[in-house]
């Protein structure tokens, strides 16, 4: 089962709107095949290690065979046929499953249609790791809103300011470079008119360390203004300004709700300056943040995160699973948002 997790984690930022999922076909201890998902429309990762399996070793190479798989297999017919029916055609003698599938559809049904074929099925395998990998597709089957990641870099006194003399970054070269493979596990990039008026940041994923079957994530400006967003801007001139989408005066829910139902996107990060950050946070809508600190003190008033804040300590917005990084002289924190006692997963 790692080595399924290993194979999904390749898909992540490229499957929406369907999620993650590693499989691997195995044999009296030998691996026929593996696979994954590598986007929508292309077949599964349980069809995948089939087929590398029959090129491998031949036609009926599954009969007898064990799979693995992240994720329950699906068993509806969608852009591919249902998985449950290709394995149980291969002849698979066992299957065992790491998460149970969140959408409606396909929850809890393959495990009754295997055993009612004969075929062993074992549940619960690595199965914080593997929720771990579907959480984005998780909180979208369950509450129709995408996971939502908030990415900042302040100094040690929480600020961003920095003279304009002095250029835009605050972290170093490979905080920088680390950005861009973040940016590869998303499906769109939030931001604020006033930032690209005072930043006219490009948004895109750069450098190699990306597949290069990633799309170039979707660019989000959110705006009061009629004209919000400059018509020289990078995101409106550049080889992707189809990837561009400009809201004025809506509301972050109807936007958020907006880019599952319209565009698939399953996950959103805002790169933001602080008051649009502490408007994500003060309503609730974030579910992660990866924070880079420089060490700098930039004084000035521009805080990496605004709003209105908490009133008292018991309303203090609070972080679980927390890991640290050292990436040159920054330290980069990511964490998952604790909410009602509970990690931010629906």
């Amino acid at each position: 089962m790692r080595r399924a997790l290993s194979l999904a984690r390749l898909g992540v930022g490229q499957t929406s709107p369907n999620p993650p999922v590693g499989a691997v076909l195995v044999k009296e201890g030998i691996e026929l095949g593996s696979g994954w998902h590598k986007g929508p429309g292309r077949p599964h990762a349980e069809v995948e290690a089939l087929n590398e399996a029959a090129r491998r070793y031949g036609e009926g190479a599954g009969k007898g065979a064990t799979m693995y798989v992240t994720l329950e297999p699906c068993s509806t017919h969608g852009r591919t046929g249902p998985c449950t029916t290709a394995l149980i055609r291969a002849g698979i003698k066992k299957v065992v499953i790491g998460a149970t599938d969140p959408n409606p559809s396909h929850e809890g049904k393959a495990e009754s249609m295997f055993r009612e074929a004969g075929i062993d099925v074992i549940e619960g395998i690595e199965e914080p790791d593997c929720q771990a990998i579907i959480r984005a597709f998780t909180k979208v089957q369950r509450s129709g809103l995408p996971w939502v990641i908030v990415k900042s870099a302040f100094g040690m006194d929480g600020r961003v300011t920095r003279p304009s003399s002095e250029g835009q970054w605050l972290s170093g070269d490979g905080s920088r470079e680390e950005v861009h493979a973040l940016r590869g596990e998303v499906d769109a990039i939030l931001t604020s008119g006033k930032t690209v008026r005072s930043d006219n940041p490009r948004l895109t994923i750069r450098g190699t360390s990306v597949a290069a079957e990633k799309e170039q994530p979707l660019r989000v400006v959110l705006t009061s203004r009629e004209v919000g967003v400059p018509e020289d801007s990078h995101i409106l001139t550049d080889d992707f300004r189809d990837r561009t989408l400009i809201y004025r005066s809506r509301r972050i829910e109807c936007v958020l709700r907006e880019l599952v139902s319209d565009h698939g996107v399953l996950t959103v990060m805002v790169e933001a300056g602080g008051t649009l950050v502490g408007q994500f946070l003060d309503e609730g809508w974030v579910d992660e943040v990866v924070f880079y600190l420089a060490p700098l003190i930039t004084g000035g008033d521009i805080p990496a995160v605004g709003g209105e804040g908490a009133v008292d300590l018991k309303r203090r917005i609070e972080m679980r699973s927390c890991s640290f990084n050292r990436i040159g002289n920054d330290v980069r924190v990511r964490a998952t948002i604790l909410r009602n006692g509970n990690l931010a997963d629906t």
